[in-house]
Formats: structure tokens, sequence, C-alpha cells
């Protein structure tokens, strides 16, 4: 029987005491290091199940990855292929061209996958640009020549079109085929995503935070869910709704990576090293949104990533060129541009221009965080009341949208198009629908006001419904609007007092007041607002003009949203959707002083397992009863001394493999030390892929062991450490779980969740707050809301003499109503309890991801 070979026998093996069991277990370590073995027999059997473990553990939905453990594999992996290299240089004396070929091959995955996703991202922005447009325009009107070209190629190099048409001459007419046309569209995206793909739905930025930090979230960056993401976001657009494109290209060139990577085996079974491309292709996706390559790279840094080391940043970069270069090939605006709202700026700006900044910038900061209470609160409303309408609400509000939008020239059209006509300047005679018209000018006023505060409000009620839903361009064409309009306010008393003292430093016969320029600065600074965001704005507001000028103005103007926005609460909306959702994500730009150890919030009374004296059928009762991703390994229940940690994928799989190839009696004896300690290893050689061998297949077992699949080492930090240092090592390091002993012995333990509930206690003690009002109010809208449908399904059934029936009320559900969710709507906030969490009494669980520690 080898070191490493699992055995059972009738009687049990002489224990040997803590001490000596540790310091046998370190020198048999220390022993098997110098000498270069692991004492791993190799073979296609053990490969085949230490690939079936990695499967396994890699697409467990809802859990979170142990990066202690998958560094551990990674690293076993290169040292793996070290030593196989060695052996071969001993028996052959040089290295065959295959060999060399191989390795070149393993070396250079990460710039294969790198440059493939790139590639695909750029190609599919490409399409994605296309076919928006042509749905955008295919509402207001068609192109005699081509049906499949919207307007700008229908009209290409004419001043005057006449190949592009209205749908009739009637305005009521056209008012509603464009009614019909948003109805349509949106309909059909959400149905799309409601069917194939619900994940498919929002913006997923939020999530892709949490899942690069380590949570799993099974079919989130799936095949299905970048197909129906791809189709469906035109269509969301193209409907009308405020939402936009730039979140979910984020999402969708994520998904690109994710697929990709699948089939080189270097990124299909480590986590690690796909987090790496998933934080590049993050930077491509608001690269190829916004035509900014560094800024995609510095979104991806300061907005995405957890961790961001020297070489993720490069292969960041490479795969934004990558996906920038692809786009700018295939130029779907055949303007040469990366995006339609893209512009120049040749004229400078004057010192007393940045009061009006400052006040654009402190607009910035009021809208992220007027927009961000109340969208919560909507957002709370629908997963209460609405998650199972979810198609009903989304056509709703796309009629709602259409209604209220046509009638003003800046809703009616896209909103990059708006975007476009916003920033540009007043000069070479164009006049862009009036908007440069002076004798138009407080006409502009008041309808760029409407569209900002019709924008404001339809942002609030659209963003988070189940369809491909951003936030990034509805901020930017609100703050963009709110620009302009104090552009020509200031543009207007620039004229009424051109020779007052203030405007002493403008030219004469020059314009002194560029609006343009403000609506830039305005939609830097509602984008800075509603993420929170700095560098990279101001980075991607200048790579989309090319103004080195506008440099300052526009960090003037970011730091004073942010400093406003600071006012009101840390983190965007997409921190504030982690929240919202209750994902376990430690935010590593949040500082913290609690002055409480680790022992006042650690979980005390802990499911563990003896190292002997329990028998089959009571483990697996535990396993059963408890759906916690690992236990901890004490010596008896009475010391509690700590032996090891064994996690819950392991411990099952050895339990089925005990049981596939032999019988083993239920009352069979499990053991989870023995006496020959040189078959475990310290935490570095501790790694799953080594300790998975075939059990011997015995008939009528009276005992096993599974003392090779437990960690006998596992981080273990003492209950008087702050409560600060242990939410470092789990953002640094990213364990699953932290133990905590004293002494040697068990004390509890800890994890994201524990510390996160801890968290909320403390800021719900520093603004306490009473939701009771805020429920009832919803709960009286809910009651119009149902009295209302139920009134419209009786007339409907009225007139249709009962052949329509639309559905009923939550109380009597009919037709409308859904019963497929998205499963982000069962999830609840990570909320503090009601009980003493501060003595380590708390261990109940809330939201239905954090059920598994």
């Amino acid at each position: 029987m080898t070191a490493r070979s699992t055995s059972f026998s009738a009687q049990p093996p002489r224990r040997q005491s803590l001490p000596e069991r540790r310091i046998s277990r370190r020198l048999s370590a220390l022993s098997s290091a110098e000498h270069g073995q692991n004492g791993a027999p190799t073979g296609s059997t053990e490969q085949e199940f230490t690939e079936e473990i990695e499967k396994i553990k890699r697409y467990e939905d809802f859990t979170t990855i142990d990066w202690v453990q998958d560094a551990a594999r990674e690293q076993l992996r290169r040292r793996a292929r070290r030593k196989e290299n060695a052996g071969f240089f001993e028996r052959d004396g040089q290295l065959g061209w295959r060999r060399k070929l191989r390795d070149s091959y393993d070396a250079g995955q990460a710039w294969i996958v790198v440059t493939l996703v790139g590639a695909a991202i750029g190609l599919n922005a490409a399409f994605l640009n296309i076919v928006t447009e042509w749905l955008s325009d295919v509402k207001l009107g068609y192109c005699t020549t081509a049906f499949y070209l919207n307007e700008d190629f229908c009209c290409w190099g004419e001043d005057t079109c006449d190949d592009w048409h209205r749908w009739t001459f009637l305005w009521p007419v056209n008012y509603f085929l464009y009614f019909i046309f948003s109805i349509i569209f949106a309909l059909t995206s959400a149905s799309l995503v409601k069917a194939y793909a619900p994940y498919a739905a929002g913006s997923g930025i939020s999530e892709i935070k949490c899942i690069i930090a380590g949570f799993v979230m099974k079919g989130f960056l799936g095949f299905w869910t970048l197909l129906i993401k791809s189709i469906c976001l035109p269509l969301a657009i193209a409907s009308g709704l405020s939402v936009g494109k730039e979140g979910p290209s984020v999402h969708y060139a994520v998904c690109t990576g994710n697929v990709i990577s699948r089939f080189f085996d270097k990124y299909k079974r480590n986590a690690a090293k796909t987090r790496e491309i998933l934080s590049a292709c993050a930077a491509a996706g608001v690269a190829v949104a916004f035509g900014s390559p560094i800024g995609g790279v510095l979104f991806s840094l300061e907005e995405m990533s957890s961790y961001f080391p020297l070489k993720t940043m490069w292969r960041s970069y490479f795969c934004a060129l990558v996906a920038t270069a692809v786009l700018a090939a295939m130029n779907p605006f055949r303007t040469g541009q990366l995006v339609m709202f893209e512009v120049r700026y040749d004229r400078s700006w004057h010192f007393f221009e940045v009061i009006f900044f400052i006040f654009i910038g402190v607009f910035g900061g009021l809208y992220g965080a007027f927009v961000m209470k109340w969208n919560l609160r909507a957002m709370a409303f629908r997963k209460k009341y609405l998650s199972k309408y979810a198609v009903l609400e989304a056509t709703l509000l796309a009629a709602g949208t259409a209604l209220l939008c046509y009638p003003n020239m800046f809703l009616r059209i896209d909103m990059t198009e708006a975007m476009k006509k916003l920033f540009l300047e007043c000069e070479g005679g164009h006049d862009y629908d009036g908007l440069c018209d002076a004798k138009n000018r407080w006409s502009m006023v008041l309808s760029l006001l409407f569209a900002t505060v019709m924008r404001t409000f339809l942002v609030i009620i659209s963003y988070g419904c189940k369809v491909p839903a951003g936030i990034f361009v509805p901020s930017m064409a609100i703050g963009a609007s709110f620009g302009r309009m104090v552009g020509i306010l200031v543009e207007t008393l620039h004229e009424s007092f051109p020779h007052a003292k203030f405007f002493a430093a403008c030219e004469p016969d020059v314009p002194c007041i560029t609006p343009g320029t403000y609506a830039f600065l305005g939609a830097a600074a509602a984008l800075s607002g509603i993420m929170h965001i700095t560098v990279s704005v101001v980075v991607i507001m200048f790579e989309l003009t090319g103004a080195l000028t506008y440099i300052l103005p526009t960090m003037i103007v970011v730091g004073v949203t942010k400093a406003v926005s600071e006012r009101f609460g840390k983190g965007g909306i997409a921190d504030r959707m982690i929240w919202f959702n209750g994902f376990p994500f430690l935010d590593n730009k949040e500082e913290h002083t609690f002055g409480v150890p680790v022992s006042s919030v650690m979980t005390s009374e802990v499911t563990s397992l003896p190292s002997s004296g329990l028998n089959l059928r009571a483990l697996e009762s535990i396993m059963s009863q408890n759906k916690y991703q690992g236990f901890p390994v004490i010596e008896d229940r009475t010391t509690k001394a700590l032996i090891g940690y064994i996690g819950r994928t392991e411990l099952r799989y050895a339990i089925d493999r005990a049981k596939k190839e032999g019988f083993i009696s239920p009352d069979a004896k499990c053991f989870f030390t023995q006496p020959d300690a040189t078959a475990l290893q310290t935490p570095s050689t501790a790694a799953p892929p080594v300790t998975f061998d075939a059990i011997e297949s015995v008939s009528g077992q009276q005992s096993v062991d599974f003392s090779r699949f437990i960690d006998p080492t596992p981080l273990a930090v003492h209950p008087r450490l702050p409560l600060e240092t242990v939410m470092e090592l789990f953002k640094k390091m990213g364990p699953r779980v932290i133990l905590v002993d004293y002494r040697g012995r068990l004390a509890g333990l800890v994890t994201v969740k524990d510390c996160l509930k801890f968290q909320f206690k403390v800021e719900a003690h520093e603004t306490t707050r009473d939701d009771s009002m805020l429920d009832e109010r919803q709960e009286k809208l809910w009651d119009m809301i149902s009295r209302v449908a139920d009134w419209v399904a009786d007339k409907v059934m009225s007139v249709s003499g009962g052949r329509v029936k639309l559905g009923g009320s939550a109380r009597s559900p009919g037709l409308l109503q859904s019963e497929t969710m998205d499963p982000r709507d069962r999830l609840e906030p990570i909320r503090a309890s009601r009980h003493a969490i501060l003595d380590g009494t708390e261990n109940e669980d809330t939201g239905v991801e954090l059920q598994d520690r």
C-alpha cells in the first residue's frame, strides 16, 4: 500500500497525539518537497478523477471560489510540467521539437485567447451598432432605395435627402406607428429574455464584479446568455426605453471571453486564470462601447476588478486594442468614428467659465444620488410585486415611453444621436433642427429642461426591467441635455452683456461660449455621478473628443461631482445593486474601522466532523442536513482540537467513489486522520488535483479513510485578531472561509457574509431609518395598479365577448402572469439580524446564495 493510496481496515488506526501528528505532518511534507516527490501515482485513472473533481468544483452555482486552492492548483500544474521536462532531459538529453511546440503553445495560450476574444468582441460590437441604428430609424421612416439602410446611410453625402421618407404625411399616423414599433420591439426583447436567458436582463456590471471577485453564477456568462443578450440589446434600445448599450456591452464582452476560454484547458479548470481573461474582456467591452481603449482599461481597473496585477493590465490593454482595431476596420458608421457621438473641438475655454463648470459638477453629483435612491426603491417594488410580470412590465414601459417622448425632439430620437447633436458646435451653417437658431433659444431651453426631467424619471423606472439595459448612455444623455441648456443660458447672458467685466476675456468677433462643450461636460458629470468613477471618465471623454484643452475642465467637473456624490453615500449604482441583490462582495475601495475582534463576528456554533468515531450514515446525514461548502475536522467534540478542513465537493466525491468501487456498509467508521502522516501535505501542495485517488474496491468495508482529502493546515486566525485584518485577508487572498482557533482548538469560523452582516449592522446603527412608511406606500401603489389592471381586463373581456382574457390581478393570476423568474429575484439583501450578532450567536442565513458557507 503506497503512502497515498486510500485504505480500508477492520480495525481503526492508532491515533497520534495532536503535537506529534502536526510535527510529523510537516516533517513528511518537508521531506517530500526536498526530494521533489508528491507521493501520487501518475496514471490515466488519477487524471480522470482529477478532471471530474475540477469540473464539479468549477461550476457550483451561487458559491464562492476559493482562490487559495485555485492558486495552489496552478502552482502544482506548473511544477508538474517542470518536473516532466526535467525527467525528459534526464532520459533523452534534449527536448524534441514537438515538446518545444507544445510548451510554447501552453505559454502563449493567454495571448491567443485574448486575441480571439478581442476580435470577436469587435465584430459583435460592429454588428450591434449597425442593427441598433437601423431599428431606431425604422420607427420613424424608411429608405426608398434600400429598405435595410438607416437614415444616415440612405442620405449619404446629400445635403437634402429625397430617398428617406416618413411612413406617412400624417403626424398622428406616424405617432401611432412609432408607438406600435416600440411595443413590438420591447415585447420581443422581454419575451426572448424570459424564455431563453433570464440572466441576459439588466446591465450585468454588478454581477460581473462579483464573478471576477470569485462568486459563481452558473449560466450568467454562458453561450445562451451571450446570444440572447446580443439579439435583444438592439431591440431594447430601439424600443425607446431609457436604457443604454454600454453596460450590456461589458456583459456580452465578458460572456464572449468566458465562452472562448472554455476551449482551452488552461482556463477551463482554473478560475484564477479565467479571472484575468474576464478582466480583460470588461476593458474591451467599455472600449468598443465608447471607442476608448485606454478608458476601458482604466474602467476595468477602477470599477470592475478587485485584483488587477500588471500582467492583467497589459492583457486588458491588448484585448481592448484588438477589439477597437476590429471595430475600426468594420467602420459601422462609415465615418471613421468608433461611436456616433464622437466630436472634435477647436475652441478653447475661459477661466470665468469655471463657475458654470462647478455648477454642472454639482448637478452630476445630485443627479447620481437622486437616481440611485429612487431606482433602488423602484427595484424593491419590482422584485416584490412585478417579478412575475416581467414581459408585461417591459411592454408597458415602452408604450408609456413612446407616448411621452415622441412630441419632444430630443426624446424622440436615439440617445446616442441626441448626444451627437448636443455635443456639436453651431458653426458651418448647420442648424440641427433649430438648436442653433437664436430665435428658438428659449423654446430650446424649455425643451431641454423637459427632456432632462422626463429622461431622469424614465431612467428611474426603466433601469432594472427584464430587458438588456444599461445606465451609462441614458445618464450621459441627461447630463448632455442639462449641460446644453446651461450652455445656451450662458451664451444668452454673454450676448446680453457683451461688455461686462465678467466676460472681459472673450475676444471680439469670435464666439466666446461653446454650448456643445457644456453638453459634453454635463455628460461626463452625470456618468461620474451615477457610477462614482473619476479617472476613467476623464480619459473616456478625452478619447471621445481628442481635445487636450478640455482635460482640465473635465477634471474639475468630475472632481466636484465626486465630492458631492460622496456626501450622499459611497459606491455607484453597481455597488448599490450588489448590496440589493445580496451578493457576498467586499469592496476593496472601502475602508472600515470597527474596533472589534473577529470573535465578535464569527459563527461559534460550527458543524464540524470528528476525526474518528463517525459512521458513514451519520456523515451523509450531516451533509444532507447542511448545505455548507466545507467542514472543519477536529480531534473530538470535547477538546475541539483543530486538525484540518475538508471541502464538501471532495467529501461527496470520496463517498461516491467508495460506493461505486465496492460495497460500503452504512455503519462503516469514517476516519480523517491516519498514523502514517507521510501522505499529508502542506497548504502549498494540499490542493485537490493531487489528492484524489482511486478508492480500493473491497467488499464489506468496515472503515473509510478520508485523510487524503483534508487540508491539514487551513487558513486560521486568532480570536482577538482585528476584524479589519480578516476582511483584508478575504479581499487579498480570497479564501472561502477562515477558521478561528484558540491554542489549537476550534473556536468558530467566519465568512464574507458574516463580515458584511456586521458591516451593515454598524451602518444601520449609524443611520437608523424606518421603512414601514415606504412599505405602506408601495402596498397602496400595488393595490392601485391591481385595481386598474382588473378594470382594463374586465373591459377587454366584455368588449371581446369573453374571447380575449388578458389576465387577472395578483390575487387571481391569469395569462399575463409568468411563473418563470429571474434567479436574481429570489435573492435578498444581506441584512444584519435582529439578535446578538456581536455575541457570536448569529447563525441564520439570509439570501439563497449565502446558505452555502
